[in-house]
């Protein structure tokens, strides 16, 4: 999830948490210790394609952030001497602030590698986008009335974080039932296919996107959970997937068709072959986009990978409230 979202889940855990015993302080440090596994961001890893799979990894593992936490505990109890028969509280409030974290971010397209090192794989429920206004909003209110009133904002607080995860049910709920359409839908089209993808259209839960993989390419379509039936028009793109003839030992191109589960595209641009993931983004534009070779005779030469920025087309916004409601609307880049 984004920065702000985390922050006020680390201060709405760390209030419910310890609000009572060491006020405000709580929100405070709750939304510090809410950034610490994001920072990750801020370290190279060698390369372009390292940087993007390799981020929520060991910095979002339940045991190295276990292994972290008495090392804060040790750092919180020389900053508030006065609190140190907390000792173990503190150790609570810090994990949980961790775990929630990176709990919170297995909803997301991405997800997270939790269990590393023991298995790299990330989880990955993608119901919920990375920004999402109706899950951060209820924190932040609680967040603010915790801060404005002490007698009242620990029962404010503690409301907002069960609106937040019962919205987060709401999410898991939703692709459930939105994976049955999709299916269904697939199904009365005749549309062979090998894997399907569901996740929320940007800043919403109504809204979603299918990505479905054939052997030539792949389907785009749109379903909101007002539609009334789930007749869904998909439009077919095409992958050119001979290109990566003679990359079968590029780390780089392998780490992102694994990293990808398989939902990738490719293309050449300019003299270039491009990896997209189909994950994030919409056609054609897509978030995380790499060049990871180029053309050559017989077969495409590996490069170190560069990530290319998308063409974002921010109407594509009003677009997809407009999809929400009327499902006559096309969503088309540009």
């Amino acid at each position: 999830m984004d920065t702000l979202t985390q922050i006020a889940l680390g201060a709405a855990v760390g209030e419910a948490v310890m609000g009572r015993q060491i006020g405000r302080k709580a929100l405070l440090w709750g939304g510090l210790f809410g950034t610490i596994p994001d920072l990750d961001v801020f370290v190279p890893l060698g390369n372009a394609v390292m940087d993007f799979t390799y981020h929520r990894a060991a910095s979002h593992s339940l045991f190295v952030l276990a292994l972290l936490t008495p090392l804060l505990v040790l750092l919180v109890n020389r900053i508030h001497p006065q609190h140190r028969d907390l000792t173990k509280r503190w150790a609570f409030m810090i994990y949980a602030v961790f775990v929630t974290h990176v709990l919170l971010d297995s909803f997301t397209t991405y997800g997270t590698q939790i269990f590393w090192p023991i298995d790299n794989t990330p989880v990955a429920l993608s119901t919920i986008f990375i920004i999402d206004p109706l899950y951060t909003l209820p924190l932040l209110a609680g967040i603010i009335i915790a801060l404005v009133s002490r007698n009242r904002g620990y029962a404010w607080n503690s409301a907002a974080l069960v609106i937040s995860t019962l919205y987060l049910a709401w999410t898991a709920g939703a692709k459930l039932h939105v994976d049955a359409q999709i299916e269904d839908a697939l199904q009365q089209q005749q549309i062979e296919h090998r894997a399907v993808f569901t996740t929320p259209a940007p800043f919403n839960s109504l809204l979603w996107r299918a990505v479905v993989m054939d052997e030539n390419g792949y389907y785009e379509g749109y379903y909101s959970v007002l539609d009334g039936d789930n007749n869904i028009p998909f439009r077919h793109y095409p992958s050119e997937k001979n290109l990566l003839a003679g990359l079968e030992d590029d780390w780089n191109t392998q780490r992102l068709q694994w990293f990808s589960k398989g939902f990738y595209s490719v293309r050449n641009e300019g003299n270039q072959v491009v990896i997209s993931d189909l994950r994030m983004g919409y056609e054609p534009d897509y978030v995380f986009s790499f060049a990871v070779a180029e053309l050559g005779n017989p077969h495409a030469s590996a490069i170190r990978p560069v990530q290319l920025q998308p063409n974002r087309d921010w109407s594509l916004l009003e677009k997809i409230w407009a999809r929400i409601w009327d499902r006559q609307v096309v969503l088309v880049a540009g």
